[in-house]
């Protein structure tokens, strides 16, 4: 038997899929950009919150939500299909803010004068 869990790695296999299915698949131009950072699955796999993140304004973050929830029905029936689960897991997209946090971060360093390596400039 594969080690760790089930909901673990079905949830890796999830986030794989939705990433090919949002680049290739999904022609709704609210999502391009979208990039998916995680998943959370429900230990019984039948809910699932996929974070996304998306660079830009708010108004870019509240189109690309309205995108992604517009195709959530496309990406489970397609889920469906490419992995043969018994149950697709409900799909709830999460807007991860960590990468603008991180961005923000970043640029009050430089700001402050702080390095890369801690070290003042």
């Amino acid at each position: 038997m594969l080690a760790g869990k089930r909901s673990v790695r079905v949830g890796d296999q999830i986030q794989k899929e939705v990433s090919v299915l949002l680049l290739e698949r999904v022609k709704d131009p609210r999502v391009k950009g979208v990039t998916v950072t995680g998943i959370r699955l429900s230990d019984d796999l039948k809910q699932a919150r996929i974070y996304y993140s998306v660079m830009g304004s708010r108004d870019q973050v509240e189109r690309a939500q309205a995108g992604l929830d517009s195709a959530r029905g496309f990406i489970k029936r397609q889920i469906g299909l490419r992995m043969g689960l018994r149950y697709v897991p409900e799909i709830t997209f999460v807007h991860d803010s960590s990468l603008e946090k991180g961005s923000y971060m970043d640029k009050l360093f430089v700001e402050i004068g702080l390095s890369e390596d801690g070290e003042n400039a």
